[in-house]
């Protein structure tokens, strides 16, 4: 049973990791890998140098610090109230709603998305009507994190939930049994039961995200973004994107992508070092 998932990060995780050896040299398709001419760390070198490198890095991690302070607690808020509904109907019709827009693709979801901010869609419908002016949402660069940010959340909340249900589902319900024996009330056994029983799982999650700091998925970036809103939308995966399929630039792309993946893996050592020296909690 382990044996195909075994054989997936194999082929599709660890094999390619020989292909970024081509961050230290002049690349060319021709050539060939070992053909093209060793240049050491002079792609690195351009990129740290590079006009741009101050926008790309800005812009991940203020994408990831929003995800953070407002899409890390939603799921765990969410769990929290829908394992406090008794209504079985209520709190299934609930759950359904919020798990749908995961299943929707990406590019539905900004389709959406872009329908809903356009100049004549239902946001500015609704401003019009309470006596303002319309907004171009999605030309205005300032407005571009929240939207971004806002989107994941309605897409991705209640999927995200799922797992703290399931941890909440594990806790002893005789703990809550022998609190209310004791005469506690929903917010002590909030703060003595149910958070302490799902902390682990927080931990573990908050690490994980913490790992991926750097990261930010250029699908939804690239449907999102245009010119005119580059200062605040371009990151380092779309930055990759173009210069490594557009301009073809292949080693400097996978020296950006190098640098990215080895600043995620050094954040995540860290906040597992942290958490296991502050909570003992700990991916390993």
């Amino acid at each position: 049973m382990l044996l195909p998932v075994v054989l997936y990060y194999l082929l599709f995780h660890y094999v390619p990791m020989f292909g970024a050896v081509i961050a230290f040299k002049d690349y060319t398709p021709g050539r060939g890998i070992m053909g093209s001419p060793w240049v050491g760390f002079s792609n690195f070198t351009d990129f740290f140098q590079s006009v741009y490198l101050w926008r790309l890095v800005r812009n991940t991690i203020t994408i990831n610090l929003y995800e953070l302070i407002f899409g890390f607690p939603a799921p765990i808020i969410l769990a929290l109230m829908l394992n406090e509904v008794r209504v079985r109907i209520f709190k299934s019709a609930v759950q359904t709603i919020t798990y749908l827009p995961h299943f929707i693709s990406v590019v539905i979801a900004v389709g959406i998305v872009l329908d809903f901010f356009s100049t004549d869609g239902i946001i500015n419908a609704l401003v019009v009507a309470m006596g303002g002016k319309p907004i171009s949402f999605m030309t205005e660069s300032s407005l571009f994190y929240p939207i971004f940010v806002g989107s994941n959340l309605w897409q991705h909340l209640g999927w995200r939930s799922i797992i703290y249900l399931a941890a909440l589902s594990a806790i002893n319900p005789s703990l809550y049994e022998a609190a209310n024996v004791d005469g506690a009330g929903r917010w002590a056994k909030l703060k003595h039961i149910t958070l302490p029983g799902i902390m682990p799982i927080i931990v573990i999650m908050l690490i994980l995200q913490i790992g991926n700091m750097m990261s930010v998925g250029f699908e939804k970036v690239m449907l999102m973004y245009n010119p005119s809103i580059y200062e605040t939308a371009d990151v380092i995966s779309t930055f990759v994107y173009r210069k490594g399929l557009q301009d073809m630039n292949f080693s400097y792309s996978t020296a950006v992508g190098l640098i990215n993946s080895a600043i995620n893996f050094t954040l995540l050592i860290f906040a597992n070092t942290i958490s296991r020296r502050v909570s003992e909690n700990s991916l390993w």
